[in-house]
């Protein structure tokens, strides 16, 4: 079925499997009851989700690639992958699908090994003007590469990401939300495994006044590997309120022998700051030998500041090598800085090593140093 139809996918086969479709027609303005919605302030959303005509003159997308990969501009959205069956799940999705004037897309060749990492810098010229962007990311079979998404700047932004593994490749992702404190943000990214295929994914949201990321991820071959990271730390001001940072995630195992991993850390800080994570794990019953965990946890560092959080696991075999999920909220553990501050430090200063090393593990696992370096600075910057 082509992703132009506008033609809808078939029923689902369990309450976590949602429909899809290119036509925002197909889907109703969100009122806030919906399950999909319930979550997010719709008030912030600028119009978003309703008919507020979208543009693309408010962000550009600027590409640093390696020497053995290929970035081009494509007029059109059909084909963009090896395997192009993104249809967007939601409304905003959807519009952003039909809006934008086209897709900035990444090729790592068959057999290719990137000698250092791909940037796409995307960057936000004003909030004023709503703006449709669509990001691809296509590793042909075997391929190999690093590609970081750094987004900065004001923006009112609706945007899809395709990523597809063919066979036997291996790719990196780190989409990194460093937005201005004005940024309003809701994106989706849909990624498609090969046979034996790896996916690492980073979702590092830092800044923005609301931002909302859903990651969709689904198998076309036995032996995939999926590891979703994510790291947020909301924060409130005087001046702009309290962050709303919002991740959602569906993982769809509707192949045999394939695996899973999930592992999400937030932080809160203030009056109104506010972190969401859904996590969606859907075993059909083929997919036989499905390895699956997930794992969310939050610190809430002040009185005021909310975390939601909603792991979803639908087995439809009995055959399986594994499943489950851990989500847990709370605050920082008094035996933790107690340790510390019998050794002679501060208070404040305790706090800032807990909370670094509750970080710490994920941002290590990010393989870019500049990155992590940056990231753990900026980490730094809101603890301060």
């Amino acid at each position: 079925m082509s992703a132009l139809s506008g033609a809808v996918q078939t029923a689902p086969v369990s309450s976590l499997h949602a429909l899809g479709s290119a036509d925002p027609a197909d889907f109703a303005v969100p009122s806030g009851r919906e399950e999909q919605w319930r979550f997010t302030p719709l008030s912030r959303l600028r119009g978003l989700h309703d008919s507020t005509p979208l543009g693309s003159a408010g962000v550009t997308v600027q590409a640093d690639p390696a020497p053995e990969v290929s970035v081009d501009f494509h007029p059109e959205r059909s084909r963009l992958t090896a395997d192009s069956t993104f249809l967007p799940a939601d409304r905003v999705s959807a519009r952003a699908y039909s809006a934008a004037a086209g897709a900035t897309v990444v090729t790592v060749p068959k057999e290719a090994d990137a000698s250092r990492p791909t940037y796409l810098r995307v960057r936000g010229t004003g909030a004023a003007a709503a703006t449709a962007g669509h990001l691809a990311v296509d590793v042909q079979p075997y391929g190999r590469a690093v590609v970081v998404i750094d987004q900065r700047g004001s923006a009112t932004y609706a945007d899809n990401v395709e990523i597809s593994v063919a066979d036997g490749g291996e790719l990196t992702v780190v989409c990194l939300a460093d937005w201005d404190d004005d940024a309003v943000q809701v994106s989706h990214h849909h990624a498609t495994i090969g046979r034996d295929a790896r996916l690492r994914h980073f979702a590092v949201t830092l800044g923005g006044s609301l931002v909302r990321l859903s990651a969709t991820v689904r198998y076309t071959g036995p032996g995939g590997d999926a590891e979703l990271y994510g790291l947020c730390f909301a924060t409130a001001s005087a001046r702009t309120g309290g962050q709303h940072l919002e991740h959602r995630l569906f993982i769809d195992h509707n192949t045999p022998d394939c695996r899973s991993r999930v592992t999400y850390k937030g932080a809160l800080r203030g009056e109104g700051a506010h972190t969401v994570w859904i996590g969606d794990v859907l075993i059909r019953p083929q997919a036989t030998g499905t390895d699956s965990y997930e794992y969310n946890r939050n610190l809430v560092l002040t009185d005021g500041a909310h975390a939601d959080s909603v792991p979803n696991l639908e087995i439809l075999t009995g055959e399986v090598a594994g499943a489950g999920h851990a989500s847990a909220n709370g605050r920082l553990d008094d035996e933790h800085l107690f340790y510390l501050m019998a050794r002679g430090i501060p208070v404040e200063e305790a706090r800032r090593l807990v909370i670094r090393g509750f970080f710490g593990e994920l941002i290590a696992k990010i393989g870019v140093p500049e990155l992590e370096q940056r990231i753990a600075e900026e980490i730094e910057a809101e603890l301060s």
